[in-house]
């Protein structure tokens, strides 16, 4: 089993978690980092590469990036992946569409000395680091708090992710786990969105056509766009469970009659991979291979919760995008730095 070190969202990953060894110093590092990601056209993705391209920039020790970001399955990360090696560069920061699909390239990519560093997701080839939101814990804080909600007993709506991804198999046992809790709440409806904004909200407006009564609904992320379907089609509100993303955040502030709750899931976590790629490059291990973010849960039914959603909403951002656009200790860019989303060299 790796190592893993657990930390709370606030201050998110402390840097006392690191022990410095001799190397090179930053001044005199300049280095090419590839980065792999498998979803294009959705807010957080876009917010994680966002973050990877204004971390590189702000650190001052990356020439390049050299960038596959395209909509594609474990084979062809697997491809993109071996182009990066072939490309040489330094270290590789992968989102994996499927850890056990990619795991001969990063074991290839480790042999020819590239650092290897998976976000949010966990990879299984032991030579990866992993720095990652707790994706467990999200499902399970979401879920317990929409099955309390609606009095611990009733019928749901358990809208997840990508078919295969190591998150998403991941929330699912979050989401089992508070399930089990609660033996008296019942799936009535289960439906993979593949994180695609478009495509959960038309299931949504297919699930709402059959007439399906339903007490509440848990969403893998994709969340505002749910919200607008129950409006949009008048029906009658249910509670809500989603991530930390501008647009939901806003809707929990302001849509009349919406009970619902935010668990965050910073997309910020791919500039905290390239920090620690540069890290590891410049002779700092981490004291464990596993590093999980934990995650807050921001409801609207207490006033203690709403104060919270109050506070972190910011309806300058895309509504898909994450409020928590930076991760203390871990990013050194600006908002502004991240908006722009511009790498080194662009």
């Amino acid at each position: 089993m790796r190592n893993r070190k657990y930390l709370a969202m606030v201050p998110l990953l402390a840097g006392a978690a690191f022990m410095a060894s001799v190397g090179v110093s930053a001044a005199e590092a300049k280095y090419t980092i590839g980065i792999s990601n498998t979803v294009q056209g959705n807010g957080w993705r876009e917010e994680m590469i966002c973050a990877m391209k204004a971390q590189a920039l702000a650190s001052g020790e990356v020439t390049k990036l050299n960038i596959a970001h395209r909509n594609t399955d474990a084979a062809g990360q697997l491809e993109d992946i071996r182009n990066l090696i072939s490309a040489k560069v330094n270290a590789i920061v992968v989102n994996p569409a499927d850890p056990a699909g990619i795991k001969s390239a990063l074991e290839e990519a480790t042999k020819a000395g590239i650092v290897v560093v998976a976000v949010d997701q966990a990879v299984t080839e032991p030579s990866a680091y992993i720095i990652s939101n707790n994706q467990e814990q999200y499902a399970y804080l979401g879920a317990k708090w929409l099955f309390q909600q609606i009095g611990g007993k009733g019928d749901v709506v358990y809208m997840r992710g990508a078919a295969g991804a190591s998150a998403d198999s991941d929330r699912d046992k979050g989401f089992k786990k508070a399930l089990a809790e609660f033996p008296d709440v019942k799936v009535v409806h289960e439906v993979f969105t593949g994180w695609q904004q478009d495509q959960a909200k038309q299931q949504i407006l297919d699930f709402i056509a059959t007439g399906t009564p339903v007490n509440g609904i848990w969403t893998s992320g994709i969340d505002n766009v749910i919200v607008d379907a129950l409006v949009e089609s008048q029906t009658p509100l249910v509670p809500v469970v989603g991530a930390d993303n501008a647009g939901f955040v806003g809707q929990l502030n302001s849509v009349e009659g919406l009970v619902g709750a935010a668990v965050t899931n910073p997309g910020s976590i791919g500039g905290a991979g390239v920090t620690l790629a540069l890290q590891i490059l410049n002779g700092k291990k981490p004291a464990e291979q596993t590093v999980l973010v934990e995650p807050q849960l921001w409801e609207n039914a207490t006033e203690e919760g709403k104060a919270k959603l109050k506070g972190a909403a910011d309806p300058s951002l895309s509504p898909e995008w994450p409020v928590s656009i930076s991760i203390p200790d871990w990013t050194t860019y600006t908002k502004e730095q991240i908006v722009a989303c511009k790498g080194p060299g662009e």
